[in-house]
């Protein structure tokens, strides 16, 4: 096997458990690997640190899959490795649970891997190269380990193009299964496994949804960038007395409102197809309150150079938003953007605040679901921010 040698002094990131290796860290590579295929890291004075993939186009050259010495293409590796994420699931749903997040990429040792599991069909993300080279003992794992009745490449993620990878979706394994039903906190939603956006599902959402009750009851509720209406659902069973959901997307609009109907909701739920810039400002215009407003955008930054136009955008939102609450109104805003750190987010809030002239104060401060775990030593696996903001 390649041995991948480390300059000096550069092994102290994987050394504290990050598994990224990038590629001006790397004094040799004995005999020069292809690209995808296994290394073993070492360092300048020769201990090993474990056995990683390569990339030579990508900026971050190598993963590390395992701190030992051992092969990371064989079956029982895969196995292995599903079997504790999925006895971690588990864990904390319980084996009812029939949507979750099975793989979470570094945060289950397996970076750039992405699982996610709707009833009996898996969402399969392969992220970078090294786990497109090993898709086909990634399938069989997959099948012995969870046998499902469908498994669907999810490979449309735009961070494949950085490993010199394609966009596409495609079945792995069965039939296309179409729409998927699935339960959150005893509500039921319809899943396109194949063509909605990220995996069909926001997942990482679910516990931060459960915080709406006794935030919405009796409200008027705005949920800006709906999708297929999470939120609004679950806000309308936690007793608002009206919720607005809003998105651009005409096939997002139609998903939220059958998932309404589903949930025997839809009295209380009307969905708006609308660009949400313009809609506030037209909500402003007209006057327009609400007891609660949501804001869940997609990442509106991509890398950290564009973090200041990023900046301007969820600043606009908040402030336009902030503006149409009433007094005692609460916001739950989010924002999925690695690259916008916590504290960052923060001072965003605050200047939007200042600006819409409106005094708040920040009743919690949310992340991901359980099932999205953080690796403490790879900070970004902690992508997700969701603040709840009440105004005064």
């Amino acid at each position: 096997m390649t041995r991948l040698t480390l300059r000096p002094g550069h092994d102290r990131r994987l050394r504290s458990g990050h598994p990224w290796i990038f590629s001006n860290e790397i004094a040799s590579l004995d005999p020069h690997p292809a690209n995808g295929a296994a290394v073993e890291i070492y360092t300048a004075k020769g201990e090993c640190l474990g056995s990683a993939y390569y990339n030579g186009h990508s900026l971050i050259a190598a993963r590390r899959m395992s701190r030992q010495r051992e092969s990371i293409d064989s079956l029982d590796f895969f196995r292995t490795r599903f079997s504790t994420a999925a006895m971690y699931r588990r864990s904390l749903y319980g084996p009812e649970t029939n949507a979750v997040r099975l793989v979470f990429g570094e945060s289950d040792g397996l970076p750039g891997l992405v699982v996610d599991r709707y009833a009996e069909v898996l969402a399969v993300q392969l992220l970078t190269l090294g786990m497109e080279h090993r898709k086909e003992i990634i399938l069989a794992a997959l099948l012995q380990e969870f046998t499902p009745r469908a498994v669907v490449w999810r490979n449309d993620a735009g961070v494949r193009e950085l490993e010199g990878l394609t966009r596409h979706v495609e079945m792995a394994w069965g039939e296309p299964p179409g729409e998927v039903g699935v339960g959150e906190n005893g509500l039921s939603f319809l899943v396109d496994v194949c063509g909605g956006q990220k995996t069909g599902h926001f997942l990482d959402q679910k516990e931060n949804h459960r915080a709406l009750d006794g935030r919405v009851e009796g409200h008027r509720v705005l949920d800006l960038f709906c999708y297929s209406g999470s939120w609004s659902i679950h806000a309308a069973r936690y007793g608002a007395k009206e919720v607005i959901g809003v998105d651009i997307s005409a096939a997002a609009i139609t998903l939220a409102e059958r998932n309404a109907h589903r949930n025997e909701l839809h009295q209380r739920c009307r969905f708006v197809k609308a660009d949400v810039f313009d809609l506030l400002r037209e909500l402003e215009r007209k006057r327009e309150r609400f007891g609660t407003i949501i804001l869940d955008p997609p990442a509106f930054v991509k890398s950290k150079k564009k973090l200041p136009e990023a900046i301007k955008g969820y600043l606009t939102i908040n402030r336009r938003a902030m503006e149409l609450l009433e007094p005692g109104g609460f916001l739950f805003t989010c924002s999925c953007s690695y690259h916008m750190d916590r504290e960052t987010f923060l001072d965003t809030l605050r200047q939007a605040a200042a600006q819409a002239g409106r005094e708040c104060r920040l009743v919690e401060m949310r992340g991901q679901a359980f099932d999205h775990p953080v690796l403490l030593a790879c900070p970004e696996t902690d992508y997700l921010k969701c603040a709840v903001l009440q105004v005064l």
